[in-house]
């Protein structure tokens, strides 16, 4: 888990993504449905940061969702060690010079 973000999402697109969701969900806690990672979100980001509170130990800032959809496989999504690399690189890119 990388964050949280409703921004992106319309009035029309929740009633669509409920059905697609169910059908993969794996199982259910009080406050949180898993799914198989089968349906792809592409998410954009203004930058990361590092997070204590997530378990992938950064979070993305000002994240939007900008496409639902078969465009990808789950297979073919970033896995969070490709987000600790892009991190790295802001972290690298933000240094101040002397």
């Amino acid at each position: 888990m990388l964050g949280k973000t409703f921004k992106g999402m319309t009035d029309d697109l929740l009633p669509w993504e409920t059905e697609p969701l169910q059908a993969v969900e794996d199982r259910r806690t009080d406050w949180t449905v898993h799914v198989r990672p089968e349906l792809v979100v592409e998410t954009g980001f203004n930058e990361m940061q590092v997070s204590p509170r997530y378990p992938g130990g950064v979070a993305l800032r000002f994240a939007r969702v900008k496409l639902y959809g078969p465009h990808k496989s789950g297979g073919g999504a970033d896995t969070i060690d490709t987000v600790r690399a892009i991190h790295v690189g802001e972290r690298r890119l933000k240094k101040p010079t002397s």
